[in-house]
């Protein structure tokens, strides 16, 4: 755990050096908090929670596809990786602190959400209510960890960039995170289903509001986390075995 944690701090450092990744994080949940949520739902308690919600999730995949798709990807670049896999520690360590970086900052891009929320609508959740909706975010971010620990192993870093871009977007628009339950086009609402972002945030949705998720999306939440925990485990042992033997 000692190791973890410096693993945790140094990374935190560099991000830390790049304000602009910080800042970059938060900023495309909180905008359209901004432009969609407060000037069409806030001032709707039930609409504005739920928005929210959705927000939340958006911000979660969005820290989690990116922090991990491009800055492992990069770290990869660095002679720096190549020489702590040499390290008698092993690689728990270093996965450990780097998924302590990854839940950081998906606290630090929810902060941005929950304050607008809070000050410019009429959103509203109970204490339990909000405990469960922090609880499920930790939930909610594995299979987008997991998608961004593939695209980072998988990828060199200037295609890592364009494909987290590429498969960011789609998600976000075809799981609905960008409409209320039940009122995304028609065409949304019949893939949506089968998409890992509509069981995210129906997960939310159900955390913060009177909610009952669709089980076809449960089902399919957990058949992409094996998916992209397979393609993860199968990207990093490839970049293992191109390094080391």
């Amino acid at each position: 755990m000692r190791l973890a944690l410096v693993h945790a701090r140094y990374q935190l450092l560099e991000i830390i050096r790049i304000p602009v990744a910080v800042v970059g994080n938060a900023f495309f949940p909180a905008a359209a908090m901004l432009f969609f949520v407060v000037p069409f739902a806030g001032d709707d308690p039930q609409a504005a929670t739920f928005a929210t919600a959705s927000m939340v999730t958006f911000a979660v995949m969005s820290a989690n596809i990116f922090q991990y798709g491009i800055g492992v990807a990069e770290d990869r670049a660095q002679p720096w990786e190549p020489y702590t896999r040499t390290l008698p520690a092993g690689p728990l360590p270093r996965f450990a602190g780097r998924v302590l970086t990854g839940l950081l900052m998906t606290l630090l891009s929810l902060l941005p959400v929950v304050l607008i929320a809070a000050v410019a609508t009429e959103a509203r959740v109970s204490v339990a209510g909000f405990a469960t909706a922090v609880a499920t975010v930790g939930v909610v971010a594995v299979p987008f960890a997991l998608l961004g620990l593939a695209i980072g192993y998988a990828l060199p870093s200037k295609a890592a960039i364009v494909v987290a871009q590429v498969v960011f977007f789609p998600l976000a628009f075809g799981g609905g995170l960008l409409s209320a339950p039940g009122q995304a086009p028609g065409f949304v609402e019949a893939v949506a289903p089968f998409l890992p972002t509509r069981g995210a945030v129906e997960l939310m949705w159900a955390a913060v509001g009177d909610f009952r998720p669709d089980p076809l999306s449960l089902v399919m939440l957990v058949v992409w986390v094996v998916l992209f925990g397979a393609v993860a485990a199968w990207a990093y042992r490839r970049d293992e075995g191109r390094r080391y033997h």
